[in-house]
């Protein structure tokens, strides 16, 4: 392998969006690291079909993002197992309602952890790297972080730091590293404590637009662009069907 071939780390890779876009940025030549923290099966199998693709194209690593002691060995990880780095996409969230009068420091402290702190923390250990490689940071923000998803407020303030911390970075970084955020609308349906009642779904659907979900796709074309875009730094894409121009 030669570094003709870019590096990309993506946390949260093993399944959903995370998985799409590290397909989508193999298929475009990168070699990728798929990051995960409990989701191994799935991880070890995404690289093995990657690995099936391109021979040596892709890697897992294990993290648990929530514990600042595991951020360097990761970062240092991603550094060595290809010998350079040139991509951090800062997928890996956590995402559950917190209504106010039910909140507690514990779900405080996870959602801001996985959305903000340990994107933050990452890109500051992948820095030097960055910048040597003259490479670039994309974030997975939500277009929640503009206006605040009812019952998810904890959510969205973190995702509202994500997005500052894009801007924020894109300052700071520059010229040597661009730093940007894709920020998906309904792309899939969440799951769990957080899953939609088919009611809630077509209401949804009414405000947007496009009367449609989008697709892991669309989110992982867009973090693909953000990459070999040489002359856009500190932008946050909104892919939501037109969702963010109505409150």
């Amino acid at each position: 392998m030669t570094d003709t071939q870019p590096v990309a780390l993506i946390t949260g890779a093993a399944q959903r969006i995370g998985a799409c876009i590290s397909r989508t940025l193999h298929s475009a030549g990168y070699r990728v690291l798929v990051h995960y923290r409990n989701s191994e099966q799935a991880a070890l199998e995404l690289a093995k079909e990657l690995n099936q693709l391109r021979p040596n194209s892709a890697a897992t690593l294990q993290a648990d993002l929530d514990d600042m002691d595991q951020i360097q060995p990761l970062a240092a990880k991603a550094i060595n197992t290809f010998g350079q780095l040139d991509l951090l996409v800062n997928n890996a969230s956590s995402f559950f309602p917190t209504p106010v009068a039910e909140s507690s420091q514990q779900q405080w402290d996870q959602l801001i952890n996985s959305n903000l702190r340990a994107p933050y923390f990452l890109s500051v250990a992948l820095s030097e790297e960055l910048k040597n490689r003259q490479g670039c940071i994309i974030n997975i923000v939500d277009i929640h972080a503009q206006r605040g998803l009812q019952n998810y407020p904890i959510y969205s303030i973190a995702k509202a730091g994500l997005q500052m911390m894009t801007q924020s970075l894109a300052k700071e970084l520059s010229p040597e590293i661009r730093v940007n955020g894709v920020s998906p609308g309904a792309i899939l349906w969440p799951e769990a404590d957080a899953a939609l009642s088919e009611k809630d779904k077509e209401e949804l659907l009414a405000k947007v637009p496009l009367h449609r979900t989008g697709t892991p796709k669309d989110v992982a074309e867009t973090v693909l662009f953000l990459a070999g875009s040489p002359y856009i730094t500190g932008q946050i894409l909104a892919v939501d069907g037109g969702k963010s121009l109505y409150s």
